[in-house]
């Protein structure tokens, strides 16, 4: 009976022992967070990080050298956890335009905190600002002040902008004066990822630069509007021209349509998709972002028949005369 009323005892003392081993452990750990969330507004987190934060990057680059896959290093290297989704390499070089339609389309489908980083740059290394944009819905867009951001600001209001000055949130070492998606954009989008406070990557930008966004205009002849993109790889042509403004010029799929295309006239059919039509046939459709394009089924129109953006469209109103 004494030895088991010892074996008891000892089992009680050792539990005891490893309960405060654990309680001390917890307290040195909640005071390293503590300590640690006390540091530089530089380099401390404005919130906790997600398990696997998220940066959607896009840029013109192109993917036949290593520029895409530097700055993925940079980034992995400041933000290990983080996943880098790519929207396209491919923007038409130099084409503000283009990447910005491709930011709006894209972004509306990610959640707020997601980090996006953007470089179409035909201004880099002039006095063009890098800057961090905060919008309304929460998201965060890391890039050159050329009114890339415009559509998003448009669509989901600016919360703040601020350039990015601060050396902390770039790669150390000298900035290269043509390479600032390695050496800005992409340490700046990690950083962010990681939960760092934008507000101390420089000062408050209080005007952004903004994009001139064309769109089709109506009258009561018809919409006249412009050839803005290819489909690639499948070579539509993609107008500015709208479903909803095609409905109000009298259309419904199946119609002929009587139309302007760079000033010369085509009839095609109005349908709801590519296969109304026979294969290798051309037609006119409207695409999931509600615009009006050019096609051919199973086809490449624009090489077809050597047409690229940019161009002009004129589209009648039903019943009403062709010329403009």
């Amino acid at each position: 009976m004494t030895y088991r009323v010892q074996r008891v005892t000892r089992s009680l003392r050792m539990s005891c022992v490893f309960a405060s081993v654990i309680w001390i452990a917890a307290g040195c750990a909640h005071s390293a967070a503590t300590n640690n969330s006390s540091g530089t507004a530089a380099t401390s987190p404005s919130a906790p990080v997600p398990a696997r934060p998220t940066i959607v990057f896009m840029t013109d680059f192109g993917t036949a050298n290593d520029a895409v896959a530097l700055c993925k290093a940079v980034m992995l290297g400041i933000a290990p956890d983080a996943r880098i989704m790519d929207i396209t390499h491919q923007v038409t070089p130099f084409s503000i335009e283009e990447g910005a339609r491709f930011l709006d389309a894209v972004s509306e489908y990610y959640p707020a905190g997601t980090v996006f980083v953007s470089v179409i740059d035909p201004g880099v290394g002039t006095s063009r600002k890098a800057v961090i944009v905060k919008s309304k819905k929460g998201q965060y867009f890391v890039l050159p002040d050329n009114g890339l951001v415009t559509p998003v600001v448009d669509r989901d209001g600016l919360d703040h902008a601020r350039e990015i000055t601060n050396p902390n949130w770039m790669i150390a070492g000298a900035i290269s004066s043509t390479f600032h998606g390695r050496d800005i954009f992409s340490p700046a989008g990690a950083h962010l990822a990681m939960g760092w406070d934008y507000s101390q990557a420089g000062p408050e930008v209080a005007q952004l630069v903004r994009l001139t966004i064309k769109s089709a205009t109506l009258s009561d002849k018809g919409v006249t509007g412009d050839v803005i993109a290819l489909d690639d790889p499948f070579g539509s042509l993609i107008t500015d021209a709208t479903g909803e403004q095609m409905k109000t010029l009298g259309y419904s799929f199946g119609d002929k349509v009587t139309f302007q295309l760079n000033k010369k006239p085509l009839t095609l059919p109005f349908v709801k998709t590519f296969m109304d039509v026979a294969v290798g046939d051309s037609l006119l459709y409207i695409d999931s972002r509600d615009r009006l394009g050019i096609a051919i089924n199973q086809g490449d129109y624009s090489k077809k028949f050597n047409t690229t953006p940019p161009g002009e469209i004129f589209v009648p109103r039903k019943g009403v005369p062709r010329k403009k």
